[in-house]
């Protein structure tokens, strides 16, 4: 059950404009995390651009950008997270068999190069907190700085809703995904 939900006739005036602000912007809808963020509408409407910015308004594909959220929201087994991009990324044709792998935890052999390295720097940024300068020369060469800035920005903004919608267990239980078993979170509710 989520701790925070969105009671439309308590909100403030403040509350109200942020989520009309994202509801008119590509999205449609109010984006999960939000429902947290706006007990700050300031921090909700910021925050909320920023995630537009970067779903929308970069340099990258937006299969490679949906691919880098899942990574991404399975290293912090974020099951709304998950669940919402999942969907994304199968519409922009991110093979089920490399979505099955991350879920699992495992490496999938990717076919193009620049999914290869962006899975790479999502992994080494997540787990070692560091990219090397060969895998960082790299990521240049394939996607310019400007592209390594998006990208680390999105691994980032994620790391930042995986949190959000884990600690205040956003779009639960109806976005459990099986896929993503992990004891420890899958317990966090009974506790």
């Amino acid at each position: 059950m989520p701790r925070i939900n969105l009671e439309e006739q308590t909100m403030t005036d403040e509350q109200r404009a942020a989520c009309a602000e994202v509801i008119s912007g590509p999205r449609g809808k109010i984006p999960s995390p939000m429902i947290a963020w706006l007990q700050n509408p300031e921090l909700a409407r910021r925050g909320q651009q920023l995630g537009e910015v970067l779903r929308f308004q970069t340099s990258l594909e937006p299969d490679l950008v949906e691919l880098v959220i899942l990574i991404t929201a399975r290293h912090w087994t974020a099951h709304q997270v998950w669940t919402s991009h999942k969907r994304y990324a199968l519409q922009y044709g991110i093979d089920e068999w490399i979505i099955d792998t991350i879920a699992a935890g495992m490496t999938p052999v990717f076919t193009k190069p620049s999914d290869q390295i962006a899975h790479d720097v999502s992994k080494a940024l997540l787990e070692q907190r560091r990219i090397s300068d060969a895998l960082y020369a790299r990521a240049r060469a394939e996607f310019g700085e400007r592209g390594v800035v998006e990208l680390v920005a999105i691994i980032g903004y994620y790391c930042l809703v995986g949190m959000t919608a884990n600690a205040f267990e956003l779009g639960l239980p109806n976005n459990m995904a099986v896929e993503l078993r992990d004891p420890q979170f899958m317990g966090a509710t009974d506790q």
